[in-house]
């Protein structure tokens, strides 16, 4: 630090951009001359008088002044730095920096493109595994009963392990915060905490999933969709289980990431399983006919591989992406790195702590996981509808849960592609935050809202071309039946993913100002007015009414998944909006 000098000719010398600080000391005579030139340039008149340096050089220069003689080398142009003082002119000393960082910093849009492209990558790949899964499947099974059992038991494990997505959601504002404080230590400490928390759950978990397959199973309707289905739905929900750590070791490791600005590293992790899940579904489906359980295999297969390989990058034993984490770290040789010459390990946490240390991660992720467990309470309910969908033999319930899984993913995946605005909205808001810097954080919540609303017209137009030239229907599934009831699916998930990705990327600034209370709150009310609006919808058929004819329960499903988003829009736009909330984003002021 600046403060810490003791001696004048101790001052700090940065270089030209790209290059090490190496030069540490320059003489007395030019001290003086920058010192001067900084003054009588800069500086207003009542601070015009500057005395030599003592042992603290200080003078009464603006923190924000810069000479514009531009043929001064940058190296030796002073960078003030403020320091406390009671005189009416701030008392300031003296760095020789390199060019002044907000030169170089980028704009807001280009922060959160560089964030938020790769995350989008990283994203997009996880749904892109259970994707290509239903694909061969569904491609190669000689009926539904095949992809409705990969449905069933799909629907169980995106609850299981997406209401853990705390490790993820929950870790990265914290550990962001705690960076732009200066806390490296402390950030350190919530990955480690969150590492050792993703392993002890997910173990917990793989049991829990073994112990109560078949209850689950029943919960969800295979015992309607017939005994094949279900036989396929235990065969892919055991082997998934396995992977339950690797999952959540997954998640908390991308939190971690994020938290560090970095979300290439995840993007290359995850490409690099989505290609051998690929290579051994080819191999285990279409070579060996294993169906379901070659799936399975293949996926859990590619998420060990993944979650050991964060580890690695993690403890610092593998390179990461940009050199932040990882055995590469402090390759780029910038003043970043340098203020940190010992490297960073984030490994899981062998001890207990106490309380207080992992205080704030117990109680974000406790209201992180209440508000996911009720998203998924809903979505899995979604799917045990569509399983009992009126007036249905065994066929016609299979048909309707294997239209109702294919949809599904590529609602999931349009949102993961959304969520990839919330990644970086989530990271850059809690920095900001953390830096105290109210002006920045508006900046950046209004730029991600302009593109949350592109992002969904993108969205909406690709679908509507997928479903006008007949490839969505035709590349997911041969069976007639599916494909009819899949196509009364397709304009509903068009319509509503604009709206999807507002809400999204309302997520994730919210989570970045670690709203995390209020979102579970809201949640909960969002999901009231959904299923609310499905019992109206299903009014007749759930015996109020007096009709005697059947409902299709499987439109009114995704109708009422609409009306969830449509609440959790709003109760977001509430909040955003809010004059002593943490975004007040109608604020015009500049003032931070």
């Amino acid at each position: 630090m600046a403060g810490a000098r003791s001696d004048d000719d101790d001052v700090e010398l940065a270089t030209v951009p790209g290059e090490r600080t190496g030069m540490r000391r320059t003489s007395f005579p030019l001290l003086v001359l920058s010192l001067f030139v900084a003054s009588i340039t800069t500086a207003p008149q009542s601070c015009r008088a500057f005395s030599p340096p003592t042992a603290d050089v200080r003078a009464c220069v603006p923190l924000s002044s810069r000479l514009p003689n531009k043929r001064t080398p940058s190296a030796l142009l002073p960078k003030p730095l403020i320091h406390s003082g009671t005189s009416k002119c701030k008392s300031t000393t003296l760095q020789f920096s390199r060019d002044d960082e907000n030169d170089n910093k980028p704009s807001t849009g280009e922060s959160i493109i560089s964030l938020a492209v790769p995350a989008l990558a990283g994203l997009a790949i996880d749904p892109l595994m259970t994707i290509a899964d239903t694909a061969f499947i569904g491609r190669t099974a000689t009926s539904a009963d095949a992809l409705a059992g990969v449905g069933s038991s799909a629907a169980i494990l995106t609850f299981s392990f997406y209401v853990m997505n705390f490790l993820c959601t929950a870790t990265t504002p914290l550990l962001s915060r705690a960076r732009a404080a200066g806390d490296e230590d402390r950030a350190v400490a919530v990955g480690g905490q969150a590492l050792s928390l993703a392993i002890v759950l997910g173990a917990t978990l793989t049991v829990g999933l073994i112990i109560l397959c078949q209850p689950l199973l029943d919960v969800m309707g295979t015992g309607v969709t017939g005994p094949d289905a279900n036989a396929y739905a235990t065969s892919f929900l055991l082997i998934r289980a396995l992977a339950a750590p690797a999952v959540l070791s997954i998640s908390a490791a991308t939190g971690i990431l994020r938290g560090y600005l970095d979300t290439k590293t995840s993007l290359y992790v995850l490409a690099a399983a989505n290609l051998v899940n690929f290579g051994l579904d080819v191999i285990l489906i279409l070579g060996a006919d294993l169906g379901p359980t070659g799936a399975a295999i293949a996926t859990t297969s590619a998420e060990w591989l993944s979650a050991l390989a964060f580890f690695g990058v993690l403890a610092g034993k593998l390179p990461s992406a940009d050199g932040e984490l990882g055995s590469n770290q402090g390759a780029r040789g910038d003043l970043r790195s340098a203020t940190s010459p010992e490297a960073k390990a984030v490994v899981p946490i062998l001890s207990i702590p106490t309380w207080e240390s992992v205080k704030p991660l117990v109680v974000a992720s406790s209201s992180v996981f209440l508000r996911s467990f009720v998203l998924q309470i809903s979505l899995s309910g979604a799917a045990a509808m569509a399983a009992r969908n009126v007036g249905n033999d065994a066929v016609g319930a299979s048909a309707s849960i294997s239209a109702h899984q294919i949809a599904l993913q590529l609602w999931l995946l349009c949102s993961f592609v959304c969520d990839a605005l919330a990644a970086a909205s989530q990271a850059l808001v809690a920095d900001a935050i953390g830096r105290e810097d109210a002006s920045d954080t508006r900046d950046i919540s209004k730029t991600i809202f302009v593109y949350s609303f592109a992002l969904g017209g993108i969205l909406s137009g690709a679908l509507s071309i997928g479903l006008l030239s007949g490839f969505l229907l035709d590349f997911f599934t041969t069976d007639g039946s599916t494909k009819a009831a899949l196509k009364e699916l397709l304009p509903l998930l068009i319509v509503a993913q604009p709206l999807n990705s507002f809400v999204f990327a309302a997520d994730g600034v919210l989570q970045g100002a670690s709203e995390f209370a209020y979102q579970a709150k809201t949640m909960t009310l969002s999901v009231f007015a959904a299923v609310s609006t499905f019992v109206v919808l299903e009014y007749d058929y759930l015996g109020f009414g007096s009709s005697s004819q059947g409902s299709d329960t499987l439109p009114h499903v995704w109708e009422a998944l609409i009306i969830l988003q449509l609440a959790r829009g709003l109760t977001s736009l509430l909040k955003v909006v809010q004059r002593e909330g943490p975004i007040d984003l109608l604020n015009l002021s500049s003032k931070t």
